[in-house]
């Protein structure tokens, strides 16, 4: 059987899936649960403020086989694209559907005269530098949460040529 086709839709006033983009955020955040201190900002998104979230940003949803895959937001920033919440389903990773939309925030960021993308990732997440380092991604900083003393997340950048 043939694998099912992927396709990247933007996520704009007629999409009506948010119950499933929430259940696709939660579930792909969800291994970091226990693991990433403070917990994941997506354990704070409801159904009003994701659909607040993506008229604000521009987010783009990947479907495989008619079903949600994989997300990502996307923030112009002075001198970034601000790339958030790129989640990919547990069942749909290791495809290249998060390559894939990383490519659209390129298009996006280039369409924008935007420079460069720019992310944050979890300081315990050592798997998640490994694959931003791969796709391009360099770390340019090192952040604390409020309240915290210590480095609880990293900003890597990835400059457009």
């Amino acid at each position: 059987m043939e694998p099912a086709a992927v396709e990247i839709v933007r996520i704009d006033e007629d999409f009506g899936r948010w119950d499933e983009l929430l259940a696709l955020i939660l579930s792909s955040f969800a291994y970091m649960d226990g693991v990433i201190d403070p917990p994941s900002s997506a354990h704070r998104l409801t159904l009003a403020s994701l659909d607040r979230k993506a008229r604000d940003e521009i987010a783009f949803a990947a479907t495989e086989g008619g079903r949600l895959a994989g997300c990502v937001f996307c923030k112009p920033e002075p001198g970034f694209l601000y790339i958030g919440k790129l989640a990919i389903a547990p069942a749909s990773q290791g495809k290249g559907i998060g390559r894939r939309l990383l490519t659209v925030a390129e298009g996006i960021a280039r369409e924008k005269g935007l420079p460069a993308l720019r992310l944050e990732t979890r300081i315990e997440l050592a798997g998640n530098h490994a694959t931003f380092a791969r796709w391009g991604f360099a770390r340019t900083a090192e952040n604390s949460h409020p309240g915290f003393t210590r480095t609880t997340s990293i900003e890597m950048q990835k400059r457009l040529t």
